[in-house]
């Protein structure tokens, strides 16, 4: 099954066109289209909240980071400003998407 994104309007792939994809490609109705993205998305996000890693194999690694606080600056004023500490999201690609991309350039 290749599916392509050739015919997409915008340059960033979204939701709804992946349940279009899935509908078009795969010959899931649209609302089964639909909640199949969302609950991929729902699990992916709900175990980044939960502290998990998620790994997609032939994909990548999404990770949760806690970074500590630190000292900022207001680039307008030069004021110091505290950043407080916070948890972020870090995404590293597999071998293999790093192929594929550079094998498209």
């Amino acid at each position: 099954m290749d599916i392509t994104v050739e015919s997409l309007e915008t340059t960033a792939l979204t939701k709804a066109q992946l349940a279009e994809l899935l509908f078009d490609q795969i010959g899931l109705n649209k609302r089964e289209s639909k909640d199949m993205v969302d609950a991929f998305f729902d699990l992916v996000s709900g175990s980044l909240v939960a502290g998990q890693d998620v790994k997609i194999a032939g994909f990548g690694n999404f990770q949760i980071r806690t970074k500590a606080p630190r000292p900022g600056r207001n680039p307008r004023t030069g004021e110091a400003v505290p950043i407080k500490a916070r948890r972020v999201v870090t995404f590293h690609a597999s071998h293999k998407l790093k192929e594929q991309i550079q094998d498209q350039a």
